[in-house]
């Protein structure tokens, strides 16, 4: 438990000591209006407190990613937990600081746009139709997993539950934010507090502790999938997550004061970072070995790890208030991915949102379509969800690392980890099942090579930019 507590220390310091630097790069002006102010319209523009902003967006991007993602993540052993850490904080929260602060610098604007501002049109199309797609598959996605846990938490029908949870999104979607999502998601993010700390607090007391591995920092999948590039792939939210810079904007439209930034976004991300090493640690504490493991995991799948985990730990009241925490997590993010979903598209169309009959009419084609997409097989709906997530922090990142570079700031903040996630995506593309299914060695080669292709490209579009600000400085 050491390295656990030795882990959540570091994550607090990026915040406090990174998270400083990050902000001071960036230059926040409190002086600006936000888009929460001078954009009020009562349904996705409202003014909300810090407090309330920050547990919203904690919970907008903390879905099943930062629970189903780590458990399997543990598969690989301790490393895991290394890769929280040091991708949450030098990538994943400067993703969601820059996604969330360029959208208040762009009006609310969503992804695409901010995208599009900075990498150019062709890449801002791109992103519009990525990222509908993207936000699609995490919405099903977090139906079909919520829906899971409920059927076996309450032997119903699974149907009955997706067909329930659709029509929450439905409701959530079009209302103004503030009716539900402000109203009682911090309420919820209480619950999610009591369930983390409630299970860490658990695994304490029962005095178990890693399984066999001392700090063994090597590859221990007990199925040999190579930890490159998968690892970065299958443990996102947590880490660094491009789905999170399709939730920004949502907080960037409600947050009143620039200084908020680096508490709302890269501090979410950061507790999102903390949730994740505390289910990481679970799974790597709870069971005797990753063969163990493993076969919760095939008998059930991440679902049945959490429910084994917590009535194990917390009995059986205490489990079922921390099913019901990883019920709402996915919930809580879901019906936000399709609210996203509905202003990237209406942005698209320039279509105004405050009529409720604009509202629906974007909704409910789109739900409907959601509905034709949870038919399909869940693993290869998640599978398509992990590399299109991180296609889109790589995105994200590369439009940051644009922005920096033109204002002549220190662009290398953002563009070293979009490079590696670029590498990442690439290799994952070229090797897996869904994609091109070549061997590893040959996949790796065409990650390497598409990242130079890309950053040699990157460095000579704004090299200009570079050397004009360096000759003025």
């Amino acid at each position: 438990m050491i390295w656990f507590f030795l882990c959540v220390g570091l994550l607090v310091a990026g915040y406090f000591v990174y998270g400083k630097f990050i902000e001071r790069i960036f230059g926040p002006k409190p002086e600006l209006k936000t888009p929460a102010i001078t954009m009020a319209d009562g349904v996705d523009y409202v003014p909300m407190s810090d407090k309330k902003v920050y547990l919203v967006q904690l919970l907008n991007i903390a879905g099943v990613g930062p629970i189903f993602g780590p458990i399997l993540g543990a598969l690989y052993g301790p490393v895991a937990m290394l890769w929280i850490v040091f991708g949450c904080i030098f990538a994943g929260a400067v993703h969601d600081y820059f996604s969330g602060m360029l959208s208040v610098r762009a009006k609310g604007a969503s992804v695409p746009t901010v995208v599009g501002e900075h990498l150019g049109t062709a890449a801002k199309h791109f992103m519009n139709l990525f990222a509908v797609v993207l936000l699609m598959l995490v919405g099903v996605v977090f139906v079909l997993s919520p829906a899971g846990l409920l059927a076996n938490l309450t032997s119903t029908d699974l149907v009955y539950w997706i067909v329930a949870i659709f029509a929450y999104y439905i409701l959530a979607t079009i209302v103004p934010i503030d009716k539900i999502i402000g109203r009682f998601y911090p309420i919820f993010g209480a619950l999610l507090v009591f369930m983390s700390v409630g299970l860490i607090i658990g695994l304490i007391v029962s005095g178990k502790g890693f399984y066999n591995t001392g700090m063994d920092f090597s590859n221990l999948h007990p199925t040999e999938l190579p930890l490159w590039p998968l690892l970065f792939i299958t443990i996102a939210c947590g880490a660094v997550s491009g789905f999170h810079a399709t939730q920004s904007p949502l907080m960037a439209r409600c947050m009143q004061n620039e200084k908020s930034g680096r508490f709302i976004f890269y501090g979410a991300m950061i507790g999102e970072g903390i949730i994740a090493l505390i289910w990481c640690t679970l799974g790597l504490s709870f069971y005797d070995s990753t063969e163990a493991l493993n076969a919760t995991l095939a008998s059930g799948g991440p679902s049945a790890v959490v429910h084994e985990v917590s009535t194990s730990l917390l009995g059986t009241v205490g489990g079922i208030l921390a099913i019901l925490g990883v019920v709402i997590l996915p919930i809580t993010s879901g019906d936000t991915a399709f609210r996203s979903a509905r202003l990237i598209v209406a942005d698209f169309l320039n279509l105004t949102q405050k009529p409720m009959a604009k509202r629906l009419l974007i909704a409910i084609p789109m739900f409907i379509l959601g509905f034709i997409i949870s038919k399909a097989e869940f693993g290869v709906i998640w599978r398509y969800f992990g590399w299109a997530n991180q296609t889109t922090a790589v995105m994200m990142l590369w439009a940051a690392a644009a922005y920096l570079a033109k204002e002549g700031k220190l662009h290398w903040v953002c563009t070293l980890p979009a490079m590696f996630m670029t590498a990442v995506v690439f290799t994952y593309l070229a090797n897996a099942p869904i994609g091109f299914g070549l061997e590893m060695g040959v996949s790796t080669l065409i990650g390497l090579a598409s990242t130079l292709v890309v950053t040699v490209a990157f460095l000579m579009k704004f090299r200009p930019a570079l050397i004009g600000k360096a000759s003025e400085s």
